[in-house]
């Protein structure tokens, strides 16, 4: 959505800080929320737990509104595939990743969203072009991941030859897993489905539920589930914080205030996960690491702040997130 379908009732300023508060904590300290609940469920039942209630209390929200839930065969399928791409792929890698990596790393990593996005719209046909300004960002991007990877790989270089360790396996998985979300996000903004957002991220959420959930059973994996305060309290935050209040202040914000600016979450949110992982988790991060934040951040707000050819703001082809894969 651009700027120029912006409600035309300017909202007080107190509510717009407040949305955008929000957004920026609630959705930075979900990778502190998975990285506790990851070491006690498994990731399938993690994820899938928390997708099915917040689909759950989604669709309660949007029935009691009088919204539209059923749509089209062709409309559902759609929704499906692209909550496959987004919730599923994209979120489970995520997870999964978290039990060997550091939740703030973990967050830098995703970062490269945007990135990612702006080059599947540079290689599709009649995709947007991005200025100079976010052809840096994307390369500075690049030695970004550079530093974020490399004291992993100093560390494993002589287990090399035993194969490569879980902690490469997980960052692979997360940059795959945000490729995935990338590729959803893209397909859903040419979709241009006339679904109301809450109930598209209501449908979306069930299909990764599900998704994960099938897997947790296939694979035997519920014996594995310890079910205490702590993990009970991490998939309550995921689903109230993450997935309803922050989504949801998401929504409002885009129908407000120009996406540029609404985007900034992109880079705000791996500084709130750093800065949660070292007070409540203990984790330090190296110097290099350090240098790979500033530098993604730098590169994602090159590429959201960059104009397109069409002259969009780079954060319109960005996301139309249904929610942080965080």
């Amino acid at each position: 959505m651009s700027s120029s379908s912006i409600a035309g009732k300017n909202p007080p300023r107190i509510a717009i800080v407040l949305a955008f508060l929000s957004v920026y904590f609630c959705w930075g300290a979900t990778y502190t929320a998975m990285s506790i609940g990851v070491h006690l469920l498994p990731a399938t039942i993690l994820a899938g737990t928390r997708m099915l209630i917040g689909a759950a209390l989604m669709f309660s929200f949007c029935a009691i509104r009088g919204k539209r839930l059923i749509y089209s065969r062709g409309v559902m399928v759609r929704l499906i595939f692209v909550g496959i791409l987004l919730l599923f792929g994209g979120n489970i890698a995520l997870v999964w990743s978290e039990k060997y990596l550091a939740s703030g790393l973990s967050a830098l990593l995703v970062a490269v969203v945007p990135l990612y996005v702006a080059v599947i719209e540079r290689l599709l046909p009649g995709g947007e072009r991005l200025r100079p300004r976010g052809t840096i960002g994307i390369l500075l991007g690049l030695c970004a991941l550079i530093a974020l990877l490399w004291p992993s790989l100093y560390k494993s270089a002589p287990s090399l030859r035993q194969g490569l360790p879980m902690q490469m396996f997980a960052a692979g998985a997360i940059l795959l897993g945000a490729l995935s979300w990338a590729s959803g996000s893209v397909l859903f903004r040419r979709m241009q489905l006339e679904v109301d957002p809450l109930v598209a991220a209501g449908w979306e959420m069930l299909a990764a539920g599900v998704c994960n959930l099938t897997i947790a059973t296939a694979t035997w994996q519920w014996p594995h589930a310890v079910w205490n305060a702590r993990s009970i309290a991490s998939i309550g935050y995921l689903v109230l914080f993450g997935s309803l209040l922050g989504f949801s202040c998401y929504i409002w914000l885009i129908h407000h205030v120009p996406v540029a600016k609404v985007a900034t979450y992109a880079f705000v949110n791996p500084v709130v996960a750093v800065i949660l992982g070292t007070l409540i988790l203990g984790e330090q991060l190296q110097p290099s690491e350090y240098v790979g934040m500033v530098m993604v951040i730098c590169a994602v707000a090159l590429v959201i702040s960059s104009q397109t050819k069409s002259g969009k703001s780079a954060a319109e082809i960005e996301v139309e997130p249904l929610e942080n894969e965080a």
